[in-house]
């Protein structure tokens, strides 16, 4: 699909596995995350721009490359996207970060939003928009809803597990935001969740199953 692409590096795909698995434990699957996460990030920052620089090595002087263009902000979907930041932070130190909270409505499973908190000049940065799961994709549309209404024009869309009604609904929403994903699963089921998936990722990470 055109602006999707999945991470299908060996590594991230082990990584899942281990987090799909139903009997690893908060602590192995908030750490795995986070590993996943920074193997994402590397792939991600793939097409960063880059220019030319001199500066001298103890041998001589020379023209070197350096990261150009924009400067990065990670933007965690609350509450299961803080799982993801400190991995993406660990090869991007100097990003920003910013917060949108959302809940989804029991019964229109539509998202709600509740928090945004964002830097000042996401205007003139590349936002990676971070969230585990895209389900429905009712939670990414009304985040990156709420980040472009805040002046935000340059975004992409980064998750672990989604499903294709999830990544069809974003892409229809937001086609000009560019989607990474770890995986693209099966199906979701009549309440909503990913199949096969792996749990409610939020619960996972944070010990509230």
């Amino acid at each position: 699909m055109e602006n999707v692409t999945v991470l299908d590096h060996p590594l991230i795909q082990h990584k899942l596995t281990i987090i799909r698995d139903k009997n690893t434990g908060t602590k192995s699957f908030r750490e795995v995350v986070d590993e996943i996460a920074r193997l994402m990030a590397y792939e991600i920052t793939r097409d960063m721009p880059l220019e030319d620089v001199e500066v001298e090595t103890p041998v001589a002087k020379a023209m070197m490359k350096q990261i150009s263009g924009k400067k990065v902000a990670l933007i965690p979907i609350l509450r299961a996207g803080l799982g993801m930041v400190d991995g993406m932070l660990d090869l991007i130190p100097a990003a920003k970060v910013g917060h949108v909270g959302l809940y989804r409505d029991p019964e229109t499973l539509e998202a709600v939003e509740y928090f945004v908190k964002l830097p000042s000049d996401i205007s003139e940065r590349q936002l990676l928009v971070l969230d585990p799961m895209l389900a429905t994709g009712a939670s990414a549309i009304a985040a990156i809803d709420a980040l472009k209404k805040r002046g935000a024009d340059s975004l992409k869309f980064v998750c672990l597990v989604a499903a294709p009604e999830g990544v069809e609904a974003l892409r229809k929403a937001h086609p000009d935001v560019d989607i990474y994903l770890a995986a693209l699963d099966e199906k979701l089921d009549e309440s909503a969740y990913i199949v096969p998936g792996l749990g409610d990722a939020g619960d996972r990470l944070f010990g509230t199953l």
